[in-house]
């Protein structure tokens, strides 16, 4: 297995031809720390945990995704904006190629979901979804309907407090992943991505109600977040899929 790529706060190469453009926007990201070998059965074949300090860890993302674009086709106004949340993992392959991989991706809008479902095998399920921002504070909220677990759902509420100058190495390890790795016929594809700096804030976690990190396949969190940050977003160009085999990544 090759070095893991540096931690870049920038991305280490241009997306020139982009299969899908959109923007990521009112970003909540709230992390816990796991054992490595606790994730490690859930990811694909030819990744293992990415690590920082021999940790890993569990994202808990949400955000509104806006106008998805094919190609360099202008962004879809409606079927292309809606309240998304993720659980993700941090995953390297044998190429050294840091990236994040999907356990479940909650959207508002059915069609998308399919073609995600369909055209991506990601986990896209179809939930009831909002997200409301007053001043400083924005509350996320999901419950899902198909293919379920129906009772896995999601409530946070962060305050957005002061823009972050400097961050962390953690900050940047959780926040700056260039690809994400997904299964695809028994290996793993790698899908890059391109998008200025994350502009960060810290936040706090107001309330935190949720059931889809178990849903996930993953442990309850026991303990509070060790990171929660708010982003106002960035522009993103998403690369043809690369499905060369990783090497092992062991």
């Amino acid at each position: 297995m090759q070095t893991p790529a540096p931690i870049t706060p920038d991305a280490p190469a241009p997306v020139s031809t982009p299969l899908l453009t959109q923007q990521w926007l009112d970003l909540c990201f709230v992390h816990w720390a796991v054992p490595p070998d606790a994730v490690a059965p859930l990811l694909p074949r030819g990744t293992v945990p990415d690590t920082y300090d021999g940790v890993t860890y569990v994202g808990l993302v949400a955000f509104r995704m806006h106008k998805v674009g094919w190609l360099r086709l202008p962004g879809v106004p409606y079927l292309g904006s809606f309240p998304e949340t993720n659980v993700r993992l941090y995953s390297v392959d044998g190429h050294g190629r840091r990236g994040v991989v999907f356990r479940s991706m909650d959207a508002s809008r059915l069609i998308p979901v399919v073609m995600g479902r369909v055209g991506f095998r990601l986990p896209y399920v179809w939930s009831r979804m909002a997200v409301r921002a007053v001043g400083d504070t924005v509350t996320y909220t999901s419950s899902r309907r198909w293919p379920g677990p129906r009772e896995a759902a999601s409530r946070l509420r962060v305050r957005r407090g002061e823009r972050i100058e400097e961050p962390t190495e953690l900050e940047h390890f959780l926040t700056a992943r260039w690809g994400m790795h997904n299964g695809f016929f028994g290996g793993a594809s790698y899908l890059a991505n391109h998008h200025p700096r994350w502009p960060l804030y810290r936040a706090d976690l107001l309330h935190c109600e949720e059931s889809l990190v178990t849903a996930a396949g993953l442990p309850a969190p026991r303990e509070a977040p060790v990171s929660v940050l708010y982003s106002p977003g960035v522009p993103v160009r998403l690369g043809v899929p690369d499905r060369r085999r990783a090497t092992p990544a062991a």
